[in-house]
């Protein structure tokens, strides 16, 4: 048995290269091999996102705060709130983020294939956020 304590973990800047905006992911775990997933809880301020990505395996998301956005690529642009949980498929391009008013956090669940728990890409345009 293995407890992390909370606030054991140190929080971290999400990197510009993957988001807009302030972001802090706050991780929670990563399961030793031969396990592959991985946990971490995710805060956006009024207006952050990700850049547009990918999972291997697919992901999970769980909303804990506030109220957000996410989008599937050539799909709406879904609002999501506390207790909602989202589900991208494996290879499914998309994007998630805060509302430009309100911030936003969510818990998110990703296993590795290979090491790689994420395929990051292009930026979300402003236009694609407002939507």
């Amino acid at each position: 048995m293995e407890i992390r304590r909370s606030g054991s973990q140190p929080s971290g800047k999400g990197p510009a290269n993957y988001f807009t905006g302030t972001v802090w992911i706050d991780p929670l775990f990563d399961a030793a091999d031969p396990a592959r997933v991985l946990g971490a809880s995710v805060s956006f301020d009024p207006g952050a996102r990700t850049a547009w990505h990918t999972h291997p395996l697919g992901q999970t998301l769980m909303v804990t705060a506030g109220c957000g956005w996410a989008q599937r690529e050539g799909g709406p642009v879904e609002e999501i709130r506390p207790g909602d949980v989202i589900w991208f498929p494996p290879g499914e391009k998309h994007w998630h983020g805060a509302t430009a008013k309100a911030g936003m956090a969510h818990i998110s669940i990703v296993e590795k294939l290979d090491g790689k728990s994420a395929d990051w890409m292009e930026q979300v345009t402003d236009q694609q956020y407002q939507a």
